[in-house]
């Protein structure tokens, strides 16, 4: 956390996987009296209602419903956490409000919605903390993480991969590419990092590399590069050889069990400093 004083009491908005119920856990351990939370129906982890003191379940696209749940728990700051599944965007029905917004938005991505309701919610007078917060225990400082570790060969695509994600990301395209032996399989766009794995698994088999950062400029308050276990089903299945992400940028959701699995398929996991581009060598 940053050196503002700890808030008593937060709202987590929470998406999909372990992220909303580790951040809850982590956020008691540091301190929080209260975690309330406004779950998605079909999305959040039924599992929230044992680390919180009261959640709000809402339908995707209910956005006026979350600004009231908001307002009535009358908390003064929030935290996203956990993906949204991306074809809600165009499947599900929203209500007014949440189409004003989109109405207003020439480009639809995570940083323009999100930024549209970190809006809404700053005139409510909540401040959205970044989606790190209570949350460093679990972003791997720079450095290897499992017992193997990169080839030359991969290591080369890690570098490769950086530049190229650091580009795309830059273009509000996607944080994750796959190379193989200098070939761009994949990069992750609308679909997501599960997809954007299993497509360059099928195209180059076994021994790619996934890389995973953070945009330039990144804001911290939603979207930060996470990898859970789910990410690790989808290695398994493409056959990834390697992993690289950004140090002190991604957050790794149990980490230990993660890590465990990656020993076990034979993984090389690092986390790399780009920010002064001393990658490993």
């Amino acid at each position: 956390m940053s050196t503002s004083p700890l808030p008593s009491k937060i709202a987590i908005i929470a998406g999909r996987g372990a992220y909303p119920l580790l951040l809850a856990e982590s956020a008691r351990t540091q301190g929080v009296t209260r975690v309330v939370v406004i779950a998605f129906k079909k999305e959040t982890d039924p599992r929230i209602t044992s680390v919180a003191d009261d959640v709000h379940w809402i339908s995707m696209g209910q956005l006026g419903r979350m600004l009231e749940a908001l307002a009535q728990t009358g908390v003064k700051h929030a935290v996203m956490a956990g993906q949204i599944t991306p074809t809600h965007l165009f499947r599900v029905r929203m209500d007014a409000k949440m189409l004003s917004i989109l109405k207003q938005l020439t480009t639809r991505n995570a940083e323009t919605i999100y930024g549209a309701i970190c809006k809404e919610l700053t005139e409510m007078g909540i401040e959205l903390l970044p989606a790190s917060s209570f949350m460093e225990a679990h972003m791997p400082a720079a450095g290897q993480l499992t017992t193997r570790a990169p080839s030359d060969v991969e290591m080369n695509d890690i570098r490769m991969g950086f530049m190229v994600a650091k580009t795309t990301s830059g273009l509000d395209i996607g944080q994750t590419v796959v190379v193989k032996e200098g070939t761009i399989l994949a990069v992750e766009a609308f679909e997501g990092t599960d997809a954007a794995i299993l497509r360059a698994g099928k195209l180059g088999g076994a021994g790619a590399v996934l890389i995973k950062v953070a945009k330039p400029g990144h804001d911290m308050r939603f979207d930060i590069p996470v990898i859970g276990l789910k990410t690790v089903k989808s290695l398994r299945k493409a056959k990834i050889g390697a992993v690289a992400v950004e140090a002190g940028k991604a957050i790794i959701l149990e980490r230990a069990e993660i890590i465990r699995r990656m020993n076990a398929m034979g993984i090389a996991f690092i986390a790399v400093d780009a920010s002064t581009q001393e990658l490993p060598s």
